[in-house]
């Protein structure tokens, strides 16, 4: 790492703190924990999971260091102060660098078989034929195993003093634990099998699913042990998957001082007596482990949550871009905050104003009609076209939409 690296990265830190400890910054910060506290506010507003390599504009975000690890520091800036510069929208910018503590894992013994084909080379979304590697009981028999755990100390400290070099004192360096729970186990097992053998086996298998769920939910429960006996448990962090994670009242020690995230995508079409033995049968036991939970992704669950609702801890709600919106604000009301998630579609080739004006004011008037908290999230987006201009339309009439109804 050379001294012109790291007087990249530095110039481009204090332009991060600059809107990290903005006014700016702190009434967008109160806007996400009001929203999460159940309170009727403007909706944050947040922009994830953007085709990055088609958005450069001016090579704004064209990295300089030569060091791969200042690099990606320096790409990370970069993005920062784009999305400040560019998007009318809500941002999760901490005032500080955030390392996250290290440990090893063994794995389950599983891994996926898979084809993939690409349209672009850059992408990171391309399309997946899966091989069933868990066909047979016998084999999941042979390759799974509970997974061990080791802390990485070492680790750690190689990280703090590598980031602590890289950045001088333009910004603080944390040491911090682990935030929440990440549990998508049906993403991993449709990985591991394809989607189409596991429908089927709700019928002709179900005890053998049964297995797997049991399997890899004992394995998630060995992981939480393990970072709450022997690691740090943090409840600090901003960003839960995309949506805002700030909440009031995160003060205990331990997983019931921050956020549980669950989801089952592929449950799309599964009903929801199906859903409910699959799925939050297995994951309630996780889940209240946690001081609240988040739960949907892409399924609709307008028709499932009086199962969802089982979740005692239940804070947040997925409202997809295929669920009914009516029939969720119906449902949701005050007591959970309706975490919507607008049409990617609408960006992909062409942006038209009006088509997103409608699906948004759509939401907005639900979530007024019924008195939903309401956070907004265009994520998923696999493409703009290479037309950055489709992200920063898309902001600035969000953003207009909500000025008229819930004011600047």
């Amino acid at each position: 790492m050379t001294q012109k690296d790291k007087q990249i990265v530095r110039e481009l830190a204090k332009r991060y703190m600059e809107m990290a400890t903005s006014e700016k910054q702190q009434k967008m910060n109160q806007r996400m924990r009001d929203t999460n506290d159940l309170k009727i506010v403007r909706p944050p507003v947040l922009i994830d999971e953007i085709p990055w390599y088609q958005m450069n504009i001016d090579d704004e975000l064209t990295c300089q260091c030569e060091d791969g690890g200042a690099r990606g520091v320096e790409y990370g800036f970069r993005i920062a102060l784009y999305r400040w510069k560019h998007f009318r929208a809500d941002t999760m910018f901490e005032p500080f660098w955030r390392v996250r503590m290290s440990y090893d894992s063994t794995g389950i013994g599983l891994s996926r078989d898979e084809e993939i084909l690409r349209t672009d080379e850059y992408n990171n979304i391309v399309s997946h034929s899966f091989r069933d590697v868990l066909e047979n009981e016998e084999d999941f028999d042979r390759m799974f195993h509970m997974p061990e755990f080791t802390l990485r100390p070492d680790r750690d400290e190689a990280n703090m003093n590598y980031f602590m070099d890289l950045l001088g004192d333009t910004m603080p360096v944390r040491l911090c634990g682990h935030d929440y729970l990440y549990f998508p186990p049906w993403d991993d097992i449709s990985f591991l099998r394809g989607v189409e053998p596991i429908l089927i086996d709700m019928y002709d298998r179900p005890e053998y699913l049964h297995k797997i769920m049991r399997a890899f939910t004992d394995a998630a429960a060995a992981r939480l042990d393990f970072i709450e006996q022997n690691s740090h448990v943090d409840p600090t962090s901003c960003n839960l998957h995309c949506t805002p994670g700030y909440i009031s009242g995160l003060a205990e020690d331990g997983w019931k001082a921050t956020w549980f995230r669950g989801m089952a995508q592929m449950f799309s079409t599964v009903s929801p007596a199906m859903h409910k033995e699959f799925e939050i049968d297995y994951i309630k036991p996780l889940a209240e482990r946690f001081a609240y939970t988040y739960y949907g992704c892409c399924e609709p669950l307008d028709n499932k949550f009086d199962i969802i609702t089982e979740i005692k801890n239940l804070r947040k709600i997925g409202v997809s871009p295929w669920a009914d919106i009516e029939v969720c604000g119906e449902r949701i009301r005050g007591n959970y905050v309706y975490s919507r998630k607008p049409n990617p579609a609408n960006v992909a080739i062409h942006t038209d104003p009006d088509v997103i004006r409608k699906e948004i004011e759509d939401t907005v008037k639900v979530c007024q009609k019924y008195g939903c908290p309401c956070d907004i999230t265009l994520k998923d987006i696999s493409t703009v076209s290479g037309r950055p201009e489709n992200l920063i339309v898309w902001a600035d009439t969000v953003s207009s939409v909500l000025d008229e109804y819930y004011g600047e």
